[in-house]
């Protein structure tokens, strides 16, 4: 991680963390209020085979406030279709990401075999601006990203969805409200136990 900064710093960059995600159509399960001695009951109108996929980045950087950005792609269980984000899928939102940051990126994300596969690497050999570590193996709580998808589907929690679009429109919705909120960017990377850039 202490390369990666100092990177950073040399390029003027912005420390980017990069993780991705899934929710389906039943809800996790939390704490709720219901009327004493009545166990609260949550319908699911769901099927089987139907998720939401998501690819979020945090981007920190000295003297500016953090950036959230995302991705989601929704899988209705139909055959041919992706069920999760690919290379190229990856590619579409590291571009997305410069665009949005005008600077260099120092990427930080884990092993998943996407990101490590032949196609990224040419893909990532592609573009000069891009710098790239791997976290550590089995260490996903040095990822602030991860405590983003903590937060965010707590915040979903007991919520009975009717639909795939539904689930889509709930999530993108909580997770605009917490791009502007950038302490909780701030408060994910001090989960991780990492110091600011």
């Amino acid at each position: 991680m202490a390369r990666g900064k100092r990177v950073a710093r040399r390029l003027g960059a912005w420390i980017c963390f990069a993780d991705e995600s899934g929710i389906s159509l039943r809800p996790a399960r939390a704490r709720t209020w219901a009327r004493r001695g009545t166990t609260p009951i949550v319908t699911v109108a769901g099927r089987g085979g139907r998720k939401l996929s998501l690819a979020g980045i945090v981007a920190y950087r000295a003297g500016h406030e953090p950036r959230i950005i995302y991705r989601t792609m929704v899988h209705r269980g139909r055959k041919g279709e992706p069920k999760g984000f690919g290379e190229d899928h990856f590619a579409d939102l590291l571009d997305a990401t410069h665009q949005q940051l005008r600077a260099p990126i120092v990427l930080i994300w884990d092993g998943l075999p996407a990101h490590k596969s032949a196609k990224m690497r040419a893909l990532i050999a592609a573009r000069p601006w891009l710098r790239v570590y791997r976290l550590p193996g089995y260490a996903p709580e040095l990822n602030p990203v991860e405590n983003l998808w903590s937060s965010l589907k707590r915040s979903m929690a007991n919520l009975a969805r009717g639909r795939i679009d539904d689930l889509l429109r709930v999530a993108k919705n909580r997770l605009k409200r917490m791009q502007y909120r950038p302490t909780l960017a701030f408060g994910f990377l001090a989960t991780s136990g990492l110091a600011p850039p």
